[in-house]
């Protein structure tokens, strides 16, 4: 069996208005991520962190932020295409391990579910998707809530 890890990190700008999606579940907040799809970063980070552990490259590689077919799209679509891309090459999810950096809102209640979107987007079970949250104690961009940043790193075995 081979083995490879992957690790993805991601930031998005926080506006007022805009809709906030994590996880592929919309949180109810005051602001929302700016990007050129649905700005779900905790998405973002695990394409890129599978993508990677793949050799295949990075999200923005195979999901131009210029191309106009691209635009305002659900992140979830994207990793569906991630999945079947690293699964071409006879790659499978052992697991994922997720942090996200956000002072606002608390999002520990939406795990659980966010964990069943994940998985059930990947084709996977919820006991391989692990999601955690923390604030920066203020400081900073996300401490000022000007953004969410998040991290992800992937096992996959072939």
């Amino acid at each position: 069996m081979k083995i490879r890890t992957g690790l993805g990190y991601d930031v998005h700008q926080l506006v007022d208005g805009k809709d906030f999606w994590l996880g592929g579940i919309k949180i109810e907040h005051t602001k929302g991520a700016v990007g050129h799809s649905d700005a779900d970063v905790l998405i973002h980070v695990i394409c890129d962190a599978l993508l990677g552990a793949a050799n295949m490259r990075d999200i923005g590689y195979h999901f131009a932020d210029t191309d106009p077919a691209f635009k305002g799209i659900d992140s979830k679509i994207l990793l569906r295409d991630v999945m079947k891309l690293i699964r071409t090459k006879g790659w499978e999810i052992g697991n994922i391990d997720s942090t996200i950096c956000l002072q606002r809102p608390k999002i520990n209640p939406y795990i659980p579910e966010m964990k069943k979107c994940l998985a059930e987007v990947m084709g996977i079970d919820e006991e391989d998707v692990s999601i955690k949250a923390t604030t920066t104690e203020k400081l900073g961009f996300v401490g000022k809530e000007e953004g969410v940043a998040a991290f992800a790193t992937v096992l996959i075995t072939k």
